[in-house]
């Protein structure tokens, strides 16, 4: 069985991250005996010809912001969303999720990401209040979430970060009152993880979970989403 990843992002082979990605959906392929074929999308263009992503069967919006077409990433998301598409974003793509449901779904048309324009009037995605670039730390789950089921239940695992940018706390309640539910929190509470309970697979974190990946060891986030793209195949 083979399925098709539109990897949503402008690739950079020597970024860690854009290189674990390939690494981990390659991981995953060989641990559900799935031929995974990535096709890595340029943001540019995105925001008016969706034909490539929407060729394939999952959407993954990597890590590696700002995009060079923050429009194009937020169509392309808005797609997968819309569509029931297999959808999942890491670090900044976690940050794009946010600001697409923000604009499209919660009504804030001017919803912006401090990254692209820190000055604005709506800033949805905001600097962390501490810096967590490059370290690895514990993230708490929401017991019955889908983000604690891909973890086999557990309740409490390790992640590793490449961002300093994530949900601005003054707009918390109205995203999960719109139904993008925050189930995964760190020490201090702040949300981490984020997903859409009537989806397919609708799931963002803010940490880069593929960084943990490796060939005797899939990482299970990941082979979660694998596994939803394979079974939107099955059933199209």
């Amino acid at each position: 069985m083979t399925v098709t990843i539109a990897i949503v992002g402008e690739r950079d082979p020597d970024f860690p991250p854009h290189a674990a990605t390939d690494a981990a959906l390659a991981h995953s392929g060989d641990a559900l005996g799935v031929d995974v074929r990535a096709q890595w999308i340029p943001t540019a263009g995105l925001a008016t010809d969706l034909a490539a992503v929407q060729a394939a069967d999952a959407v993954w919006c990597a890590p590696g912001s700002p995009y060079r077409d923050i429009d194009g990433a937020l169509a392309a998301l808005r797609y997968g969303r819309e569509h029931g598409v297999p959808t999942f974003g890491t670090c900044g793509g976690c940050q794009h999720m946010l600001l697409e449901f923000a604009r499209n779904v919660l009504g804030f048309a001017d919803a912006q990401h401090a990254e692209y324009d820190p000055y604005a009037s709506l800033l949805f995605v905001t600097p962390l209040t501490c810096e967590v670039a490059g370290r690895t730390m514990r993230v708490t789950l929401d017991s019955g979430s889908r983000a604690a089921a891909l973890y086999g239940g557990a309740l409490e695992v390790e992640e590793r970060y490449y961002c300093n940018f994530g949900l601005n706390g003054d707009y918390r309640q109205p995203l999960e009152d719109g139904g993008l539910l925050i189930t995964g929190v760190d020490a201090d509470g702040d949300a981490r993880v984020f997903e859409l309970e009537e989806h397919p697979f609708y799931v963002a974190t803010l940490f880069v979970p593929q960084m943990r990946s490796a060939p005797e060891r899939a990482h299970p986030v990941v082979t979660g989403f694998v596994q939803a793209a394979l079974t939107a195949t099955v059933r199209a």
